[in-house]
């Protein structure tokens, strides 16, 4: 048990089950030197999906028994001072995200090619001279960062039509002399950054890649001068075609007949312009049908809000994320109207007419932070609820109970049903749970009502989502998922028909003119991190995992 005693956040973990656990900084360094590694007991935490150690320089090495966390989808372990990973890394079939960045790594483990679930590898910034052979055998791979490393090559097998969902390939300050022509077989390849190496050719076939959108190569000393100077000043079209007229060049000097050749030639600039218009028609077709939702890190960001949870909660309603939303356009039009409806539809359907999670949302600017979650006694719980003057839990709940009654009654039926259903959750209840500002004021009575004091308006420029459940937190993580992927949909059909909304009656009328930010239906979803009394990390929403189920056409971008 010294372990658990000496590693809070690790007992807190196991007790709860919980499935993210996040180690970082110099308090969690200092334990890390002082104890010679991380805690054992780490690796008893088998329902872990996510599982982050960073910022500690005191650690060099992760034990073996790190097999055992064969749950995990995410495993971040960077900005620390690492010299390997054990091979044993391979028998974590579920992982989808690895991020080894910013650490002192001269190899990668072989087990590395077993990870067939991969979507994204972050090893930037170590002293890697090769990477393993078999990479290509993590087909799901769509994103690559190998930057600010020692490596001299690709594998032999990498450029392989088996990576045909790789979009992202980062290897930039490298030493990299040679770049194969098979390149052209990452057929989804469509951002290449292979600046600052020691390239001397640029094969003509990269101008085969369908989807390349954004190339840099810049740096590196090119034979063909010509080429060095637009690869430094030039668009990335004008660089593929220019590449694409070198390759004819190189035909027409093969000899052979030369109608033949021509023939053969014009058959194959046909080919290429019908694979490329497609490329074309369906890379549009994806641009407009995009939703793009930015996360921006806490770390980032200063003076984000803070929850804090008071141990009493957890008899209560025990389960809270939290996360700020700017870039939501609530001005136009119904736009506000239909933000209410689908929370309202969110509310009856995934949330069990909000028995299962309920979502309140308030107006960032008319917040006081930091916050609490906390409990009170129905009778000393004041708020001003939505549409209503300032009264306490009780005759909150006495007026809605009555109001349920009236509405049984004019619909004749048997049992309250409906929207009043949630009404029973706090039957029987000594403390009620509230969200409460700096100054003590209750601004959520979840699963009842938030406060009219911090009601989103259309005039609201950023916001700040709460979502609580008494099921589990992977409730309250889905319903935030569902709540923001709804938003970024929203949000771009109101940019789309932006000329078509006109005034509803609010100020004077008068249509104001659309601004570029305006017309942008990207979101920006600030990370909020809920902590216990003493400080320590429950969650952060979003953690890598969120926000990452399929989801059509939502792009996130972290």
């Amino acid at each position: 048990m010294g372990d658990m005693e000496k590693w809070p956040e690790i007992e807190k973990a196991a007790t709860e089950k919980r499935r993210e656990l996040v180690l970082q900084g110099p308090g969690v360094d200092k334990r890390i030197s002082s104890h010679g590694g991380l805690a054992a007991s780490i690796y008893s935490l088998t329902l872990l999906n996510y599982l982050e150690v960073s910022q500690c320089p005191s650690l060099t090495e992760i034990h073996e028994d790190i097999q055992h966390l064969t749950t995990l989808q995410s495993l971040i372990l960077c900005r620390n001072k690492l010299a390997s990973i054990p091979n044993v890394i391979g028998s974590l079939k579920s992982l989808r995200v690895l991020d080894l960045s910013v650490n002192n790594l001269r190899v990668l483990p072989e087990g590395i090619i077993q990870l067939r679930e991969l979507n994204t590898l972050n090893v930037s910034c170590n002293s890697l001279e090769v990477l393993p052979e078999g990479l290509s055998q993590c087909t799901k791979l769509c994103n690559i960062n190998i930057s600010k490393n020692h490596i001299t090559s690709f594998p032999a097998d990498f450029f392989s039509e088996r990576l045909d969902l790789l979009s992202t390939l980062v290897a930039s300050d490298n030493s990299i002399e040679e770049l194969s022509g098979d390149i052209h077989k990452l057929a989804a390849l469509k951002a290449l950054d292979l600046s600052h190496n020691k390239l001397s050719e640029i094969p003509s076939d990269l101008s085969d890649c369908p989807k390349l959108k954004e190339i840099n190569f810049k740096g590196n000393k090119l034979n063909d001068k010509r080429l060095e100077k637009m690869v430094n000043g030039c668009q990335t079209k004008s660089i593929l075609e220019y590449l694409r007229g070198k390759g004819k060049g190189r035909h027409g000097e093969d000899g052979g007949d030369a109608d033949g050749g021509s023939k053969a030639d014009k058959k194959k600039k046909q080919q290429r312009k019908k694979k490329e218009k497609a490329a074309d028609e369906q890379d549009e077709m994806e641009e407009l049908n995009k939703m793009v939702v930015r996360v921006l890190h806490v770390s980032d960001a200063p003076t984000a809000l803070t929850v804090k949870v008071t141990a009493e909660v957890k008899d209560v309603r025990p389960y809270l994320v939290c996360c700020m939303v700017r870039g939501m356009n609530l001005k136009p039009g119904n736009s506000l109207k239909r933000f209410l409806v689908a929370q309202t539809k969110l509310h009856d359907d995934l949330c069990g007419k909000r028995t299962t999670a309920t979502i309140a949302t308030h107006d960032v600017q008319l917040l006081k932070g930091p916050l609490t979650y906390d409990v009170r006694p129905p009778t000393q719980l004041k708020i001003v609820p939505l549409g209503r003057k300032e009264m306490t839990a009780v005759e909150l709940i006495r007026h809605l109970h009555l109001e349920a009654e009236e509405l049984r009654k004019q619909k004749k039926r048997q049992n309250v049903t409906g929207l009043h259903k949630y009404l029973q959750l706090l039957q029987g209840k000594a403390l009620y749970p509230c969200l409460v500002d700096a100054e003590g004021h209750v601004i959520s009575f979840p699963p009842i009502t938030n406060s009219e004091k911090t009601k989103i308006k259309k005039t609201t420029k950023e916001l700040f989502l709460e979502v609580t459940s008494a099921t589990s937190l992977q409730t309250c993580k889905d319903v935030m998922d569902a709540l923001i992927a709804k938003m970024a949909e929203l949000n771009k059909f109101t940019a789309e028909h932006q000329d078509e909304a006109g005034s509803d009656g609010e100020g004077d009328g008068t249509p104001e003119p659309a601004t570029g930010s305006e017309m942008s239906s990207e979101l920006i979803v600030q990370q909020v991190r809920t902590v216990d009394q003493d400080g320590n990390l429950k969650v952060v929403y979003p953690s890598k995992t969120d926000l990452s189920k399929d989801i059509s056409n939502l792009t996130v971008i972290w």
